[in-house]
């Protein structure tokens, strides 16, 4: 715990600042809606895109946030070598908002080599490789058509996303379990302060697939109800789906772009699947984080929390919460509406947060009806209408994998 607490309290060299960087373009598909104005309109009017589990053969009596239409959404031709849900949905992402066209644009402005690319998943395309498992012949050899290393491995989303832009810049694949698609931000901070590259394409995909639910199930924190972050009588998390994408650039780009202003990430390792009972490493990555943006805690406005609902989780992120941040700061969790879309939650999580900066409103806790004696003022039940120059999104994985992102309103 002193250990802890030193590194969160020891003073920051100057290096340890983050250089702030324009977020030009940004767009999220998931089950509360495809692109950021659905999105921000379920958020708005407090609609969950959560549904009774109808996904596989032999569904779980759950419910899950799963994105219509993807089982019909089949590649283009041209990239029908990477079938899998996976790049399904990141494929339907990339074309929401015009992002695939702004990405072009960064690639007409710095050149395919300048531009990187850093996404973040939990399972990549492991559900196109159950379905391969699934129709093994006599034999147990696979079917002709599933004999793709290039789908079946951890990196396929990277290698899919690069070839599907164009791109030639460094390209890498993050797999931090929850945590994913929230660190590809701060690896992208820093291949732009070292010059490494000029711009930088963000986000993650993470799909439904039977080793994600069972595997859930198995360590009974799945819930039988739609999730309730933070409630009192909370009895687990509804699994989702995502894929999102934003675009970095430096602020000089587009001075009113919202901005990346500072990251945290810590690894406390205290359990493969339990934070820490003081939350010691989600509280470094905070602390961390704003330090790194140059504020203070009672500059913040907005906190997009993890909050799983899960019991444990979520009660060590709620007295976190508690005494870090005044009473002021409106903090909530957005898995209500989406379900937790592991890998990709963190890109889901940080769209959200740059919604409440661009359209001024910080969303409740969706589902919640009574909150935990653990939570302080701070978390709120219902939206609020306010001014959001700063809002912080946690992202907290498996083994202690933390991060948190501070973002903040661009210049008018």
């Amino acid at each position: 715990m002193l250990y802890f607490r030193a590194i969160a309290d020891f003073p920051p060299r100057l290096s340890d600042r983050s250089v702030p960087l324009a977020v030009t373009a940004f767009t999220v598909t998931c089950a509360a809606g495809r692109g950021r104005s659905a999105f921000a309109q379920a958020l708005a009017s407090r609609t969950s895109g959560l549904r009774e589990n109808d996904f596989g053969a032999w569904p779980l009596p759950c419910w899950i946030g799963r994105v219509a239409g993807v089982e019909h959404a089949a590649l283009p031709l041209r990239w029908a070598r990477w079938e899998s849900r996976n790049h399904r949905l990141a494929w339907l992402a990339l074309n929401e908002d015009g992002f695939r066209e702004h990405a072009q644009a960064a690639i007409e402005r710095y050149g395919a080599a300048r531009v990187a690319l850093l996404l973040g998943t939990s399972t990549s395309s492991i559900g196109e490789t159950e379905r391969a498992y699934r129709t093994l012949d006599a034999a147990g050899r696979l079917d002709p058509t599933q004999r793709a290393s290039h789908v079946h491995q951890p990196h396929a989303l990277g290698e899919f996303v690069r070839q599907a832009l164009g791109l030639a810049g460094p390209c890498l694949t993050i797999a931090t379990a929850c945590s994913s698609s929230a660190k590809v931000f701060a690896s992208a901070e820093r291949l732009l302060r070292l010059g490494l590259a000029d711009a930088a394409i963000v986000g993650g995909a993470d799909t439904l697939c039977g080793s994600v639910l069972y595997g859930f199930n198995a360590l009974e924190l799945v819930s039988p109800e739609p999730c309730r972050p933070f409630d009192s009588e909370r009895s687990g998390l509804s699994l989702g789906e995502a894929a999102g994408f934003a675009l970095l650039e430096r602020v000089g780009a587009d001075a009113r772009a919202p901005r990346l202003i500072g990251h945290g990430e810590s690894a406390d390792a205290h359990h493969m699947s339990a934070p820490h009972p003081q939350g010691l490493g989600a509280e470094l990555a905070m602390r961390e984080s704003l330090r790194r943006a140059g504020i203070a805690a009672g500059d913040v406005d907005y906190i997009n929390l993890h909050g799983t609902a899960s019991r444990q989780n979520d009660a060590v992120e709620a007295a976190l919460i508690a005494r870090l941040f005044p009473s002021r700061v409106h903090a909530s969790s957005t898995k209500g509406w989406t379900g937790h879309a592991l890998g990709a939650a963190g890109v889901v999580e940080a769209v959200a947060s740059l919604l409440a900066i661009e359209r001024g409103l910080a969303p409740g806790t969706l589902n919640a009806q009574h909150l935990d004696a653990a939570c302080g003022p701070q978390i709120r039940i219902d939206n609020a209408r306010r001014d959001i120059r700063v809002a912080l999104s946690n992202s907290f994985g498996f083994g202690g994998n933390n991060c948190c992102l501070a973002f903040a309103v661009g210049e008018a």
